[in-house]
């Protein structure tokens, strides 16, 4: 993915490690998702498990504030829980031999395939000296906290085309080999290698309409029923289409050499407006051993539409939050569609600091609720008869004129962050949408508020909703509501958390 721009000159940012007490009052700092010391954050690189901790890489750009070159390193942070992050510092720097370092993936070679060492960290990354995308490749012998370019070289140069980056990579060990999946346009190609330093490509996947890729995926999943599947994905602007501009993915076989889908069209792992560069990556157990049936996943809260466009560069001298980690789960509806579902990490459960149980409701009209925060998950299930929407009014001023709505209309599910200050200038991103079957006469909500974030879990993880906004700091009500019927929210409960 293209490198971080650099900012215009202006106040110096504070250096230092993530924070992880409660912010000040007039913080955007995020309470609980994770987010950059300082400067600038764009993609996330997939993390890797090295010693009973999660390696977490993400692109970083030391120089935003200073009017410096544009261009990113590679920073790193370790967590045990995927919650509470301890900065470890710049890991690839982003002044190599080569330039600036942008996206692309870490593995642990294990097996010294690449003749660095058993156990070395290798790096495939891509970067862009003299305009021409092109694969390179570092290494760490210290655990993966510090990188030394392999030569000046590409390990795979660019074949003469525009779009040739973000290299993702798999092992083979039934046939033997490191696979790669990389972003080439509107297809994402397929390489092998025996040694992470040759690659030889062997065939690609095409998909018109959903934009240019960027920040691929692939990876096997097992179902809960026994059914396996490979899933492959990429982050894609499929807005000109109506679609998303998130991370679209396809469940289908893979041969090692040949993605077959499912079916034609993508589906969306989120249907909101800023969790894009995301990346899925493997769920250890606590042995190390690794869960097929469960998959971790991290998004970027920003939208190149307006990345540039956020309170916390003012207040708090950083550009950069993540959407939480959440546990991705293959399962298949009514209809017999497998899709993945999502659910906030399992490791926020020991971070609660406050619990708020509201029990039963009944709605009608607007319900103001005795509650005010700025940073809380709210869950609940609402049921009715007959009503056109229901949902809730999130960070809601005190006059109730300025609040973030999220809930259901009619025959669609639905996030609107048009009543706040939000980065979308243009008024053509303020409501998201996904699909709802009004004749369930139910849908349960898990929504997860932060100090600039909203991110919406409906149905169980069904579709997901995930948005930047810009409340007020002051705004911190609280509404329920129905319309045209009633509503009974059930078992509605609101946590806090510490971290």
């Amino acid at each position: 993915m293209p490198a971080a721009p650099a900012a215009a000159a202006g106040r110096a940012a504070p250096g230092g490690v993530r924070r992880t007490s409660r912010r000040a009052d007039g913080s955007y700092r995020a309470e609980y998702h994770f987010t950059v010391p300082d400067q600038w954050m764009n993609d996330p690189q997939r993390p890797i498990w090295i010693d009973g901790e999660y390696h977490y890489y993400y692109l970083y750009n030391p120089d935003y504030f200073t009017g410096g070159p544009p261009g990113t390193a590679w920073r790193l942070a370790t967590s045990t829980d995927l919650v509470s992050f301890r900065d470890r510092g710049i890991a690839v720097p982003k002044t190599t031999p080569i330039g600036d370092v942008w996206s692309g993936c870490a593995v642990v070679d294990t097996g010294n395939t690449a003749g660095l060492g058993p156990g070395a960290v290798v790096v495939v990354a891509t970067a862009d000296p003299g305009n021409s995308q092109a694969q390179y490749l570092f290494s760490s012998t210290d655990d993966g906290r510090s990188f030394t370019p392999y030569g000046t070289g590409p390990v795979l140069p660019n074949p003469g085309v525009v779009d040739f980056r973000d290299p993702k990579i798999i092992r083979d060990e039934e046939r033997g080999r490191w696979v790669m999946v990389l972003a080439e346009n509107n297809k994402l190609g397929f390489y092998h290698s025996p040694d992470l330093k040759s690659w030889t490509y062997v065939g690609g996947f095409i998909k018109d309409g959903v934009g240019v890729f960027e920040c691929p995926d692939l990876f096997r999943i097992t179902a809960a029923d026994g059914t396996a599947r490979w899933v492959l994905g990429a982050s894609a602007n499929g807005r000109a289409a109506g679609l998303p501009n998130t991370y679209a993915y396809w469940t289908g076989a893979f041969d090692g050499t040949t993605f077959t889908p499912d079916a034609p069209d993508p589906q969306w792992l989120d249907h909101g407006f800023d969790w894009y560069a995301a990346v899925t990556f493997d769920r250890h157990r606590a042995d190390g051993s690794v869960d097929p049936a469960t998959r971790y996943a991290i998004g970027w809260m920003n939208n190149w539409a307006y990345a540039g466009i956020t309170p916390t560069i003012d207040s708090d001298g950083f550009n950069g939050t993540d959407s939480i980690v959440r546990e991705i789960t293959l399962r298949r509806d009514a209809a017999g569609t497998l899709y993945l579902a999502s659910r906030p990490v399992a490791g926020l459960d020991e971070h609660v600091s406050r619990t708020v149980a509201l029990g039963d409701l009944r709605v009608e009209g607007n319900l103001p609720l005795d509650y005010r925060g700025t940073a809380y998950e709210l869950s609940t299930e609402i049921t009715w008869d007959q009503l056109t929407g229901a949902g809730m009014q999130l960070r809601r001023s005190a006059d109730g004129a300025r609040h973030i709505d999220a809930g259901i209309w009619a025959d669609y599910a639905f996030v609107n962050r048009g009543g706040v200050a939000n980065p979308d200038q243009s008024g053509t991103m303020w409501e998201s949408r996904s699909p709802f079957d009004p004749a369930a006469r139910r849908v349960t909500m898990r929504v997860l508020v932060d100090r600039t974030t909203v991110e919406v879990f409906f149905d169980d993880g069904r579709y997901t909703h995930s948005l930047e906004a810009f409340p007020y700091l002051t705004d911190t009500g609280l509404a329920l509501f129905a319309v045209d019927g009633p509503a009974v929210f059930r078992n509605t409960v609101i946590r806090e958390f510490t971290v």
